[in-house]
């Protein structure tokens, strides 16, 4: 049976799920001669319920939701992040969390503002918000898009009110559908965060999600297979869930059926309408760079002496304290990328696109000659994992269903 590959939700680099650690080296390991696309990611921390799943940087809400202080941080986050990006276009924006539509519409009206002020935010920008069909409310969708909110991201996650309870969800089936409607009615691009391999998930169960999905005609839907991650309750006390061969099957039944229903898998979790694809999610998979803002943000950042990689303060107190007395002391890592990690770094993204990327991407945004992953890229070709195109950098059919094994080739 076909191994499962690991799979990330939407918005990403919040928890720093899919990053290497930060290592003090010597400048200068590498040399870019131009800069990759820009994107930017602001993370809002605080959610009604933590899930049992989730390993991201999210925090339970004890109080009121503290707006404006987070606010003021995330203005001297960015302010102090200028510098390194002064002069640079903006492609996309990212809102993620946590669950960032506990934020007023207020809230994200001063933010947008913010970021076109101190921005070179381009006039066709994609800018998505993550949303809890569980904090909806009426009007509220419409209010983000006047704000400048053009792609709504819905963490649905199942149709079924008994998974949606084993997984903690604070929605219900029924909210999931009126905040589906609630978002297509604001917004042309919607896009529904779909699991499989749930507690004790039937395929019958995972079918039944499948078909209610496609339903609702979204532009983008991102399917992906329950993992039990370190750190949370799920790892502490396992659920029964499905085996890698009924989850491996699953996957497959997924695939096929979107595919029928005219969505392009065009990543490993990711499936999209025509020219419906995540603007910001692609920029990560092509190893663009990503500016992030907000506690537990990531960042990766490209200069013509190499890239660096940076990550602020998880608490969300302690970074709204430090933000705000503008000394650097928010950020809990910040340096460059070992020359010798970046290989690995470049492929375990863009080796997840199903049409992988230019071969020359990999010499423009790692600053590292081609030749120095020569071997083992002729090796992987010679073995039917890679594409035997020289002009693109691709796992085969059968390379992407064991894109583990791919990647580990690639390590240092």
């Amino acid at each position: 049976m076909r191994r499962i590959i690991p799979v990330v939700q939407e918005g990403v680099v919040s928890a720093g799920r899919v990053q290497t650690p930060v290592k003090a080296i010597d400048k200068g390991s590498t040399a870019l001669t131009s800069l990759p696309p820009l994107a930017l990611y602001v993370h809002v921390p605080w959610c009604v319920r933590k899930c049992p799943y989730c390993d991201f940087n999210s925090h339970e809400l004890k109080e009121d939701l503290p707006e404006d202080a987070y606010l003021l941080a995330l203005q001297a986050d960015l302010e102090q992040s200028l510098p390194d990006i002064w002069g640079r276009s903006v492609i996309s924006v990212f809102i993620g969390g946590g669950t960032p539509s506990l934020l007023s519409a207020r809230a994200i009206d001063r933010m947008l503002s913010l970021f076109r002020s101190h921005l070179n935010l381009l006039p066709d920008a994609e800018i998505t918000i993550e949303a809890n069909p569980g904090t909806v409310e009426a009007g509220r969708f419409d209010d983000y898009a006047r704000s400048g909110i053009n792609r709504i991201s819905l963490g649905v996650q199942s149709f079924n009110n008994a998974a949606l309870q084993a997984l903690g969800r604070i929605h219900t089936a029924e909210q999931a559908g009126r905040a589906i409607e609630l978002a297509q009615r604001a917004v042309g691009r919607v896009n529904l965060d779909v699991m499989f391999a749930l507690p004790n998930q039937t395929f019958a169960q995972c079918e039944e999600d499948i078909r209610q999905a496609v339903a609702w005609s979204t532009s983008h839907l991102s399917f992906y297979n329950l993992t039990l991650e370190p750190n949370t309750v799920f790892a502490k006390y396992p659920p029964a869930i499905p085996d890698d061969d009924a989850a491996a099957v699953m996957q497959e039944t997924v695939a096929q059926r979107l595919q029928d229903a005219g969505y392009e898998r065009y990543e490993v979790s990711a499936y999209a309408k025509p020219g419906a694809r995540c603007v910001h999610n692609v920029n990560y998979w092509e190893f663009g760079d990503y500016l992030g803002l907000g506690p537990g943000a990531h960042g990766k950042l490209s200069f013509h002496h190499g890239i660096i990689r940076q990550a602020r303060l998880k608490n969300p107190v302690s970074w709204m304290e430090n933000a705000v007395k503008r000394n650097g002391s928010h950020l809990a890592q910040s340096g460059p990328v070992d020359g010798a990690d970046l290989p690995f770094e470049f492929m375990l993204n863009a080796l997840r696109l199903r049409h992988g990327v230019p071969a020359h991407y990999f010499e423009d945004r790692t600053g590292l000659p081609l030749i120095q992953v020569s071997k083992t890229l002729q090796q992987l070709t010679d073995q039917g994992l890679l594409r035997p195109d020289p002009s693109r950098l691709c796992a085969s059919d059968h390379g992407w269903q064991y894109l583990n094994e791919v990647l580990a080739r690639f390590l240092p």
